[in-house]
């Protein structure tokens, strides 16, 4: 259900299961060993992530796989969906969904999993699963309260709520909403626009930077945090990108990053 499509720096997967780009076990798998492979390949510096089609983002969990009760069978999906969305969330490669549909349950926590997310105007997201009898196990609980509060939520997640593209923009769930008709292809334009200029900042600085960020999520007190950033910036002076960076200012001329 991925299709992966390489121009320079930047990686594009396509999630591509129709008719909803819904998740397969498999499809997952194939996600998290991607990943996996793009940050194995040094010349990749961000990865996109969006639908086939002009309706859907992803669906999220093909529920066949839930319908018979089968408890075996669910800590097998709900594991591969632990694995596919954190390695997402926990990759090096700065992340960038483009929500061009609807982007409902897991489709959802897979954007939630990415650095940034940009939505078409008729984009519509939500954490149905309570209402079918489930819970978002792919990381929603946790990740959707440390993006828009506890409040927002909870009415997502406890009442099932949806939220169109404005109301995301509002509550912080996405960065930036553009505007247009369903097929233009515009939040991917956009998101391929905001990773190319991953690719114009050191990597050994994007690195550090995205791990300091997560570190709150995580749970580390703010007077190590600060520690780990100082300890993080005198770091950058091991490798020859720091000295590279500040004369390529100095001198007007773009830097050659390794």
């Amino acid at each position: 259900m991925i299709d992966l499509h390489l121009d320079g720096s930047v990686a594009t997967v396509t999630l591509n299961r129709p008719p909803a780009n819904a998740f397969s076990r498999d499809g997952l798998l194939q996600l998290r060993d991607t990943v996996r492979q793009l940050e194995a390949n040094p010349a990749v510096r961000a990865l996109v992530i969006t639908g086939q089609g002009p309706k859907f983002f992803s669906a999220g969990a093909d529920l066949h796989t839930f319908a018979s009760g089968d408890k075996a069978a669910a800590l097998d999906m709900i594991s591969a969906f632990g694995q596919a969305f954190e390695t997402l969330a926990n990759t090096p490669l700065v992340t960038v969904a483009a929500l061009n549909g609807y982007a409902m349950g897991g489709g959802l926590e897979c954007a939630l999993a990415c650095d940034i997310r940009i939505a078409e105007a008729h984009a519509q997201m939500a954490l149905p699963e309570a209402g079918v009898g489930l819970l978002p196990g792919g990381t929603g609980t946790q990740t959707l309260a440390w993006l828009v509060g506890e409040g927002w939520a909870k009415r997502m997640v406890l009442t099932g709520e949806r939220v169109d593209a404005a109301t995301a923009l509002r509550i912080g769930l996405v960065e930036e909403v553009v505007p247009g008709e369903a097929g233009q292809g515009l939040a991917l334009a956009k998101a391929l626009e905001i990773a190319q200029r991953v690719g114009k900042q050191s990597p050994d600085s994007v690195r550090a930077c995205k791990q300091l960020i997560h570190a709150a999520r995580n749970g580390v007190p703010r007077g190590a945090a600060l520690a780990q950033e100082r300890e993080a910036f005198v770091g950058l002076f091991n490798g020859a990108n720091q000295r590279e960076g500040v004369n390529a200012f100095l001198e007007k001329r773009v830097p050659t990053w390794q």
